[in-house]
C-alpha cells in the first residue's frame, strides 16, 4: 500500500497524468471534429496522404518511415498529428536552434598535433577509413599515449573507480544516466564531500528521466549543498513536447583530465550486483590514463554547457598532462540527435564490413533499422563469424520481444545469436578479428542510434581488444545459442506477433 501511495505520489506519475490528459483533450476534440463533420475525415484522409508523401520524401531511415506510413493511415485523424509532433521534431525552429548550438560546442575542441592514421592506414586502410570518418563527424582524433585498461564487471570498475576518485587533486567530472542511491553512490559521494572540501572541483550531471523514481525529490539541492556543481539534463516536464524523447544515456567519469572511465556501467546498486534484480547483472567498462582522456573531458563539457545553455567552453584548464607509453591507438568519440550522421551506427557498421575472419557484438537489446540489418546479414553470408550476445532475462519484456522479434533474419543469414543465461547483460562491446573493440554506451537499437547521447571508445592494437575478446568467449560460455528451429516451433501466432513487434520497434 505503501508503494503504490508513493507512486501515485510520484513527480513520473503526476507527469504523465498531465500528459495522459493532454492527449485525451486532442482524442475528444478531434473525434468531436470527426463525428460531427465528416467533411473534417475527408480532409484528415487528404491530409494523410499528404503526410505520407512528406514522409517518402524525408531523409531518414526506412525503417523509420514504415511505421509511421502504416500509422497515419492506418488512423489518420491521430497517426497525422501525432506524426507531425514527434517524427518531425527534429525540425522545428526551437530544436534545430539548440541543436546548432550544440555543433558548435562541439568543433570547439583542443588541436591533436598528432596523426596516427596516416600510420594506420598503411596497415589497414578499411580501418583507416572507419576512423577517419569518426574524426570528421565527431571532431574526435586518434590517440597515441594512452592506457586503456578493460573491465569485465561492474565490481571491478567500481573499485576502481574509488581508487582514483581518491587521487583527485584538481577536479571529478560525472555524467550518468541512472544514479540511485545506495551503496555505489553513497560510498561514491563520500569521497567527494572530502575533494571538495580539499578545494577539488566536482560537477555531476545526470538525466532527469534516467534517475526518475530514483532519486528523492530536490536531489540536486541536496548535492549543491555539499559545494558539488550539478546539471540535471532535459528536465521532464508535463507537456507534448518531442524534446523529452532526447536523452544523456552517456557513462563518462573523469578525475583531474588524466583518468577516465566509460562502459555500460551506471551508478545503481545492480550495476555490481549489490541487489539482484535480473538474476546476474553482467556488465563491463574501460578506463583511460593519459591523453585520450581530453577528448572524455571534452564530451562532458560540451553536454553540460549544452544542458546550461552555455555557449563558450575554456578547455584549457581541463587537458590531460599525463603522457602514459602507448598502448595501441585510441579513439574516444560521442554521438548524438543534434546532427544526422549517426556516427554510433556507421562505425558499427564498417567495422562489420570491415570484418575478414569474425564481428562480435554484446547488447541487451537488439533492435536494428535495415542498413544494420543488412550489414549484419552481408558479413554473415560473407564468411564472417558473425555472433551476437543478448540477454536471456530481460529488463522489460516488451523490449525483448522485440529484440526477438530481429532474429529470423539474423538467423536465416548465418549469424549465430545466443543469450546470456544468468541473467541480463548490459554491456555494450564490439570486437572485429580481434584487432579492433569499442567498448561504450550505445546500445544496438534506435533509442542509441537515434535518440539519445551517446559516448564509445575504440581501441585498435591495444592489449584490451584481447581483454574484450577474452572476456566474450567467458559470456558465451554461459549462454545458450538460439536456433531457426527454436523460432520455427513457436508457430504462426508468434511469427505474426514478431513481425508486428518488428514494424512498430524504431516508435518503442
Amino acid at each position: 500500500m505503501k508503494k503504490a501511495l508513493k507512486f501515485l505520489q510520484s513527480r513520473m506519475f503526476i507527469t504523465a497524468l498531465l500528459m495522459l490528459f493532454q492527449v485525451i483533450v486532442l482524442i475528444v476534440f478531434v473525434g468531436f471534429l470527426a463525428n460531427k463533420f465528416s467533411v473534417y475525415y475527408i480532409i484528415s484522409m487528404a491530409m494523410a496522404a499528404l503526410i505520407v508523401l512528406d514522409i517518402a520524401n524525408q531523409n531518414m531511415n526506412p525503417s523509420y518511415k514504415l511505421p509511421w506510413v502504416v500509422l497515419v493511415m492506418a488512423v489518420p485523424v491521430f497517426g497525422a498529428p501525432l506524426y507531425i509532433l514527434f517524427a518531425k521534431s527534429k525540425q522545428t525552429r526551437r530544436i534545430a536552434k539548440r541543436f546548432k548550438n550544440y555543433r558548435t560546442l562541439m568543433r570547439n575542441t583542443l588541436p591533436n598535433p598528432d596523426d596516427p592514421i596516416s600510420e594506420i592506414e598503411a596497415e589497414n586502410p578499411q580501418l583507416a577509413k572507419q576512423l577517419r570518418y569518426i574524426e570528421k563527424t565527431a571532431y574526435s582524433p586518434v590517440y597515441r599515449n594512452t592506457e586503456a585498461v578493460y573491465f569485465s564487471s561492474g565490481e571491478e570498475f567500481y573499485a576502481a573507480v574509488l581508487r582514483e576518485i581518491e587521487k583527485a587533486q584538481r577536479f571529478v567530472f560525472l555524467e550518468y544516466f541512472i544514479i540511485e542511491e545506495g551503496k555505489m553512490l553513497g560510498s561514491i559521494l563520500d569521497i567527494l564531500k572530502r575533494k571538495v572540501a580539499e578545494g577539488v572541483e566536482v560537477r555531476i550531471m545526470y538525466d532527469d528521466i534516467g534517475t526518475i523514481n530514483k532519486l528523492p525529490k530536490k536531489f540536486d539541492k541536496k548535492l549543491e549543498a555539499m559545494g558539488i556543481r550539478v546539471s540535471v539534463f532535459n528536465r521532464m516536464k508535463p507537456s507534448l513536447d518531442a524534446f523529452l524523447n532526447y536523452r544523456d544515456h552517456r557513462k563518462i567519469l573523469v578525475v583531474d583530465g588524466n583518468v577516465g572511465f566509460t562502459g555500460g556501467i551506471n551508478l545503481a546498486d545492480e550495476y555490481i550486483n549489490e541487489v539482484e534484480r535480473f538474476g546476474h547483472w553482467k556488465d563491463t567498462g574501460i578506463m583511460l590514463k593519459g591523453q585520450a582522456v581530453t577528448k572524455l573531458t571534452e564530451i562532458f563539457l560540451q553536454l553540460w554547457h549544452f544542458s546550461r545553455g552555455e555557449t563558450k567552453i575554456d578547455y584549457k584548464e581541463y587537458a590531460s598532462t599525463l603522457i602514459c607509453e602507448s598502448d595501441g591507438f585510441i579513439q574516444p568519440f560521442a554521438d548524438g540527435p543534434s546532427t544526422d550522421d549517426l556516427t554510433c551506427e556507421l562505425c558499427y557498421m564498417g567495422l562489420a564490413n570491415s570484418a575478414t575472419d569474425h564481428f562480435y557484438v554484446t547488447t541487451p537489446y537488439l533492435i536494428l533499422d535495415n542498413e544494420m540489418t543488412t550489414a549484419l546479414c552481408h558479413a554473415a553470408r560473407s564468411g564472417v563469424d558473425v555472433r551476437i550476445i543478448t540477454p536471456h532475462i530481460p529488463d522489460k519484456k516488451i523490449i525483448m520481444a522485440v529484440t526477438r522479434s530481429n532474429y529470423r533474419a539474423l538467423l536465416t543469414s548465418g549469424v549465430k545469436i545466443y543469450e546470456y543465461t544468468p541473467g541480463f547483460i548490459h554491456a555494450k562491446s564490439v570486437i572485429m578479428d580481434g584487432k579492433a573493440a569499442i567498448v561504450g554506451t550505445a546500445n544496438l537499437d534506435f533509442r542509441s542510434m537515434y535518440l539519445h547521447f551517446e559516448n564509445c571508445v575504440l581501441c585498435y592494437k591495444s592489449s584490451c581488444v584481447k581483454d574484450v575478446e577474452r572476456d566474450f568467449a567467458e559470456t558465451l560460455a554461459k549462454s545458450q545459442e538460439i536456433t531457426l528451429e527454436e523460432i520455427k516451433k513457436k508457430g504462426g501466432l508468434y511469427a505474426v506477433l514478431q513481425a508486428v513487434l518488428k514494424v512498430f520497434s524504431p516508435l518503442m
